[in-house]
């Protein structure tokens, strides 16, 4: 009775590990795209909306693409009166919550463009995290405004 027991046991617990998923399963990646960069521009970034559907929280550790020589997880800060950009180890999806990766806060760095980005190009990206799983998607590239880059003309400032 008691091996029974224990044996009962451990198929719970392989089962509970196996119904919990990877990171990879549990999040899912909506909008995701590239900003277009002039020509001659050799660094871009990209943005995208993740959703954590588990009741842990994961995060992004490192994300891979053939695109550039380095990607590196990026934020942006204020400090004295200016904004800064610095390279973050990781980027956090709460449990059954969302982090939106956008211009001005969290984003992906594609630094030594390989080559130039053309509108609509899809972009590879292996996002890796914290479990070891990882996934793939594409994201197109795109024209991007900053908000305040245009003066009252609709010109830019």
């Amino acid at each position: 009775m008691k091996n029974l027991f224990f044996a009962l046991l451990a198929t719970f617990v392989i089962s509970s590990n196996c119904l919990a998923g990877t990171a990879a399963e549990s999040i899912s990646v909506s909008d995701p795209y590239v900003r277009a960069v002039p020509p001659g521009q050799t660094v871009s970034a990209s943005f995208m909306q993740l959703k954590n559907s588990s009741d842990k929280q994961h995060a992004i550790v490192n994300v891979k693409s053939t695109i550039s020589k380095v990607v590196e997880l990026h934020t942006h800060t204020h400090e004295n009166g200016m904004m800064m950009m610095r390279q973050v180890e990781k980027m956090e999806i709460p449990a059954n919550g969302e982090t939106v990766l956008q211009p001005g806060g969290l984003h992906i760095m594609l630094i030594g463009l390989h080559n130039e980005l053309t509108l609509d190009q899809k972009v590879s990206l292996t996002l890796e995290f914290e479990d070891g799983s990882s996934k793939t998607i594409e994201a197109p590239v795109r024209k991007i405004m900053m908000k305040g880059m245009m003066n009252s003309k609709g010109m830019m400032k």
